[in-house]
């Protein structure tokens, strides 16, 4: 219980943060949202290929492009612990009596927040450009906490990086060369069935795919829940995984010092 009310008080000390600049989120939405504008238009036509999944472009993307927005702040995590690391207020956490574990969750409890907000708002862009779902608010739901499932692991796993390099470049660089891979291996673009048997076969282990599938699956007008089941268990088991590697990472750290 303790653990619980700590993380909540580190959350709030961020969200503080995030409050005195929200501009930090329209910054994080910058790219997503130039994506949904041009490629939803740039590609409208793509429907009219047989074996297309959707009659609509918008429809079919405007998920994918939820769970980017969460993927990209998910990699940026790790900023404010290296400021923190350069400000000196991490190691003055360590000669506290703060439990440990709190020090890690804190953040991604803020992130997880502030991912909620920005995935609300591409859905509402999607919907002001005429995008509409089948599956409705339970579809919706689905779609949110797969997309913050995903960004939060790859924001315990910003955080691991962060206490590895130390060094905001070394963090947007790793972001900057996961990502693209990440997006281009899933079926943000195209379906599954219509791009390569070896993309495919990457997308089966992409934890990116595994959300953009939940999500989309949960929003159609007929939901295979086993499917939708499966991809949420495999992002929280991916989750599970990122933060015990950041807790390990944050143990060795603090060994050092």
């Amino acid at each position: 219980m303790k653990v619980v009310t700590l993380s909540w008080f580190m959350m709030a000390r961020q969200l503080r943060g995030v409050s005195r600049s929200p501009f930090l989120i329209g910054i994080n939405l910058i790219q997503p949202i130039l994506w949904l504008l041009l490629f939803s238009s740039l590609f409208s036509s793509i429907v009219q290929i047989p074996g297309f999944s959707s009659n609509s472009y918008l429809e079919f993307f405007s998920p994918g492009i939820v769970v980017m927005s969460t993927l990209l702040a998910g990699n940026f995590v790790g900023m404010s612990t290296v400021v923190d690391l350069k400000q000196g207020v991490l190691n003055r956490f360590l000669v506290s009596p703060v439990q440990r574990t709190p020090i890690i969750f804190g953040p991604l409890l803020q992130n997880g927040v502030t991912m909620i907000v920005q995935a609300l708002i591409i859905i509402g862009l999607a919907f002001a450009m005429g995008a509409r779902f089948s599956g409705g608010i339970s579809g919706i739901v689905v779609l949110i906490v797969a997309s913050v499932l995903l960004g939060m692991a790859f924001g315990a796993l910003s955080i691991a990086l962060s206490l590895v390099v130390r060094k905001e470049e070394g963090i947007i660089s790793a972001g900057n060369l996961l990502t693209m891979p990440l997006i281009f291996l899933s079926s943000l673009f195209m379906p599954l069935d219509l791009v390569p048997k070896w993309i495919q076969t990457m997308a089966s282990f992409n934890p990116v795919n595994w959300s953009i599938e939940a999500g989309r699956e949960a929003l159609g007008a007929t939901v295979n829940w086993n499917v939708v089941s499966l991809n949420l268990t495999l992002l929280a088991t991916f989750l599970v995984i990122a933060v015990l590697l950041a807790v390990r990472i944050f143990i060795n750290y603090q060994r050092s010092v």
